[in-house]
């Protein structure tokens, strides 16, 4: 004999809404979250920020409270040249992670590298995480002004060649907005503050939105 079941009543179909929505959150709740590495310098580890004011723990924090079930693991290690972070890459980024965050060439510029070197050293990088079929969102860095016109050009222009090269989201400079202003940046006019950390996070969170509706 075949049943049918049918809700004649504003309260069965109540009912049945509320447990559907029910099972919806609980499968959420214990989906495993977006787990992401933001590999970069002094800039993504916090620099004399506390633990929880910096740009890995910030942004996490912001994309959480936009309904993005995320963890973001902070590898950012203060001082770290794009050599030093090709280096220490297969260490870093464990397996079963969905994204890289990948932020290098700030110290490159000041040490005053020629920009060819952060150029290959991040080629190799972006390359050996295509190879673990790794999504990267990457973000650039420009030059300082006074390090002359010819420098600033190549290197300015290492970030948006790589993004194409590689197809890859692209978030041009990562202290829009921060940069040289003292009410943004610590004592030392390189790294920010508290705030400013917030500014770049509020800045980066548009597009970094979109990259993550893209990960599987």
């Amino acid at each position: 004999m075949k049943l049918t079941y049918v809700f004649k009543t504003p309260l069965a179909i109540a009912f049945l809404l509320a447990g559907v929505v029910f099972l919806a959150l609980a499968n959420r709740a214990n989906a495993r979250p977006l787990t992401l590495v933001a590999l970069g310098d002094s800039l993504t580890a916090g620099y004399l920020l506390p633990q929880d004011k910096g740009f890995v723990p910030v942004l996490e924090r912001e994309l959480n409270a936009r309904g993005h079930h995320v963890s973001l693991i902070n590898g950012g290690v203060s001082g770290d040249t794009t050599a030093d972070g090709l280096a220490r890459l297969d260490w870093t980024i464990p397996d079963n992670i969905d994204g890289v965050i990948v932020e290098f060439g700030a110290n490159d510029m000041l040490r005053g590298l020629d920009p060819s070197i952060p150029r290959a050293n991040l080629r190799d990088i972006l390359t050996r995480l295509k190879s673990r079929k790794l999504a990267v969102f990457l973000i650039g860095m420009k030059a300082q002004r006074n390090f002359g016109p010819a420098y600033v050009a190549d290197f300015d222009a290492i970030y948006p060649d790589l993004a194409k090269e590689f197809s890859l989201p692209l978030y041009p400079f990562f202290l829009a907005d921060v940069a040289g202003d003292p009410k943004l940046s610590l004592p030392d006019g390189l790294h920010p503050n508290a705030l400013g950390v917030e500014k770049m996070v509020a800045d980066i969170l548009p597009q970094f939105e979109e990259f993550l509706a893209k990960l599987p």
